[in-house]
């Protein structure tokens, strides 16, 4: 089973970033995890481009979101939301509506910040947009508050509760794939 791994962040030592790293590391035996480092490259979403061959950016995200069984996002909160550059690479990768290749996929949503919250107004957000655009959105979570204190010297999670919680969104985000391979069965 593959799960693509998309961070909301670009910054170079981000938490949301560990938090993935983490969960690759935490992975039950069988699901693989592939980070995508692709967020920085993807250009603002402009319709009148829609109409030529969608630039590479683009086609890769798209691409390895077609060809990844699930997606796991996680997202750090910028004025109580989504980061600007991860709401644009979904509205590109939403398109077209009907056949995009988010629709029906299950996805899952985590998330860190430097606060006590762990981004929970962005990941509530960004649950409500995948939703939108027609993924298959997994309720259960996991917010790191105060994120610096909670990773260790090698930037993985610290907290074992933190590490239980998300293990226990990948086995939910697993679940839904086995649950979608045996409908199509």
């Amino acid at each position: 089973m593959r799960i693509l791994a998309i961070s909301g962040s670009l910054r170079e030592e981000s938490f949301n970033s560990r938090l993935l790293d983490s969960a690759a590391a935490l992975a039950p035996a069988g699901v693989e995890i592939e980070r995508w480092h692709g967020l920085r490259a993807v250009p603002p979403f402009d319709e009148d481009l829609e109409v030529h061959e969608a630039p590479a950016p683009v086609a890769e995200l798209r691409r390895l979101i077609a060809d990844a069984d699930a997606v796991l996002f996680s997202t750090p909160e910028y004025n109580g939301s989504v980061p600007g550059q991860l709401k644009n690479a979904l509205d590109w990768a939403s398109r077209p509506h009907r056949t995009n290749p988010l629709r029906n996929k299950p996805v899952a949503v985590v998330g860190a910040s430097t606060g006590g919250f762990g981004a929970l107004s962005a990941q509530a957000d960004l649950r409500r947009i995948l939703a939108r655009i027609g993924a298959r959105v997994i309720e259960r979570g996991v917010a790191v508050g105060h994120a610096p204190s909670q990773c260790d010297e090698d930037g993985g999670l610290a907290n074992e509760s933190l590490r239980d919680e998300l293990v226990a969104v990948l086995d939910a985000l697993s679940g839904a794939v086995r649950a979608r391979e045996l409908i199509a069965a």
